[in-house]
């Protein structure tokens, strides 16, 4: 959910289609809506006010986790970022607002994603690349990520524990037919989703997340335990460096407003570092860790060597081995079944 430095001279941007889904090229992977009306705040207001999640999402998906509230016990959950992020729930769909640069991402995020999941021998077909995969996104927000992810075919869970994120996520999903049985929301967190789906999900992804989180580590551990063994977690987040509290903070909060005040805290950025030690010492494999740098002039993001800003990972979670205690130990008895007759 970060917002890094953004554009520094505003353009505009013709009309995009009704769902900006190319193969290729900028704004391939964001989920633009010409609808006039779902821009219009007053439609979302009303939104909010008269459409709850439908039935079929709260009730016959196989209630995945219950409603949460604007405060919660949460291990993970910073009251404090659940109240900031309670302000800008009518923004999310905004492509020139707060959260332009995370539309921005999609174009090389998706991409990071699909590639890695295809490469892991799942059987997919060109139309939807990622069909069987069972991916959750945790703390989704209003579906930025989810969307462009079911369209490629995934069956995509996004969960929130803000309940309004996730009806503006489902109020945008509904303009799109196609995502109907390939994107569902809910209204939790991650710890709340693993009594039940121990094992579930091929994938799960945290991005622009691990920076708002008060317990990284328990975290780490409640997304580890809903991921099948060999699941991949995908997970871009801040570096915390001299750099990153240049542009992150005093940049884009201070000096120019693109982000609110406030949006960021340094002390929560984690270093790429720390965090591999974090996933190696919970059962990961970190397999791949790649820099990445928004150009506020074009708008658009592209991967690069350096990670003192901002870098994105992909861990694997270890397939458990099995331990040869049993076999042992029947050795042991069958050795000791041959000393006794012997004597």
């Amino acid at each position: 959910m970060s917002v890094l430095l953004s554009r520094l001279c505003v353009s505009v941007r013709p009309v995009r289609a009704l769902y900006g889904l190319r193969n290729s090229g900028t704004g391939a992977y964001r989920g633009y809506n010409t609808n006039p009306a779902f821009r219009s705040l007053t439609y979302l207001q009303r939104g909010l006010q008269y459409r709850s999640v439908s039935s079929n999402e709260t009730e016959n998906r196989g209630n995945l986790c219950h409603n949460s509230r604007l405060y919660t016990t949460s291990q993970t959950v910073d009251p404090l970022e659940m109240r900031k992020f309670q302000a800008w729930v009518l923004k999310w769909w905004d492509e020139e607002g707060i959260f332009s640069v995370l539309h921005a991402l999609n174009d090389i995020r998706v991409p990071f994603i699909r590639d890695i999941l295809m490469s892991r021998n799942y059987e997919h077909d060109v139309g939807c690349p990622l069909s069987g995969v069972k991916l959750l996104d945790v703390g989704c927000g209003g579906g930025l990520l989810c969307e462009p992810l079911g369209r490629l075919g995934a069956s995509v869970t996004g969960i929130d524990p803000l309940e309004d994120n996730i009806k503006i996520a489902a109020l945008h999903k509904s303009f799109d037919p196609v995502l109907e049985k390939h994107v569902q929301y809910k209204s939790c967190t991650v710890e709340e989703l693993v009594d039940g789906h121990l094992g579930y999900f091929d994938a799960v992804v945290a991005s622009e997340v691990l920076e708002h989180v008060a317990d990284v580590e328990s975290f780490i551990q409640s997304c580890f335990h809903v991921l099948k063994p060999g699941g991949s977690l995908f997970i871009t987040t801040i570096n915390k460096t001299k750099l990153s509290y240049a542009l992150a903070i005093v940049v884009a909060e201070k000096i120019m407003g693109i982000a609110p005040e406030g949006t960021h805290d340094w002390e929560k950025f984690i270093p790429p570092e720390e965090l591999e030690r974090l996933l190696e010492s919970n059962g990961y494999v970190v397999e791949a860790l790649r820099g990445m740098l928004y150009n506020p002039f074009s708008g658009s993001w592209r991967w690069i060597s350096d990670n003192s800003v901002n870098y994105a990972l992909h861990a694997v979670k270890t397939v458990a081995q099995e331990q040869p205690t049993d076999v042992g130990g029947e050795g042991e008895q069958e050795q000791q079944k041959v000393a006794e007759a012997s004597v």
